[in-house]
């Protein structure tokens, strides 16, 4: 059992799924998953182990940012034994071809986080996905007839930033979308040896200020949870 994780050894999968909202991992598990059993609710951060086409996959909830996620990340890697992780999110959409509910698959992670700049003193790191993963994914989705998009996000700092238009620059430099939480994972994952994707759903665009509601973003997004499952299980 770790410090935020009451989970007993052996109650977490090797693969596991971490949506930031605990009310998103608590659709996926009893949507898609058989035999589906509460492993924590610490702090109201919900965690799941059940069966997918057979196999063990566990949901665990991070809450919102690079520091809640980090915490999440470093226990299920060093405590749980997990050796797949895959984040499904909602992004902010920054491009114009972008349109409400497309999926994205984060090849890259950039950040406007100082923790990478402490953690390696100034250097910079490139949080990257998955190769392995990436390509299942993007097969999964395919397979369906779904076309998402692969390329670098963004994670940031601050949902509220003092420039309205800072998204631009980011923009103007191919940047698909914008979350809060992919590059620590990305980073996380190579320091564990561990592999990690993220799948990602256009929530809002910041191009024509079209949005999803909250009731949305919590249970209609089966398309990223559809891809991350059968990722997760490959």
């Amino acid at each position: 059992m770790s410090f935020h994780i009451a989970a007993k050894p052996g109650e977490i999968a090797e693969a596991v799924l971490l949506p930031g909202d605990p009310l998103r991992a608590k659709f996926v598990a009893e949507t898609y998953l058989e035999q589906g059993v509460l492993y924590t609710d610490v702090r109201n951060i919900l965690g799941y182990t059940g069966l997918y086409k057979g196999k063990r996959v566990s949901v665990q909830g991070t809450g919102m940012g690079i520091p809640s996620l980090s915490i999440y990340v470093n226990e299920l890697f060093k405590d749980y034994g997990v050796k797949r992780a895959i984040r499904i999110g909602t992004a902010g959409g920054l491009q114009g071809n972008l349109k409400l509910r497309d999926l994205v698959i984060a090849m890259s992670a950039c950040t406007d986080s100082g923790v990478n700049g402490f953690r390696f003193g100034g250097r910079s790191f490139a949080p990257t996905a998955s190769f392995s993963l990436l390509k299942t994914a993007y097969e999964a989705a395919l397979a369906r007839g779904w076309e998402p998009k692969v390329g670098t996000v963004v994670s940031c700092d601050t949902f509220y930033t003092e420039d309205p238009d800072d998204w631009k620059l980011w923009a103007r430099y191919g940047v698909l979308a914008v979350e809060m939480e992919t590059a620590e994972l990305y980073t996380l994952a190579a320091k564990y040896g561990r592999e990690a994707l993220a799948l990602l759903t256009i929530s809002d665009s910041f191009v024509s200020g079209e949005e999803d509601s909250p009731a949305e973003r919590q249970k209609a997004y089966t398309r990223m949870m559809e891809v991350a499952l059968e990722a997760a299980i490959s």
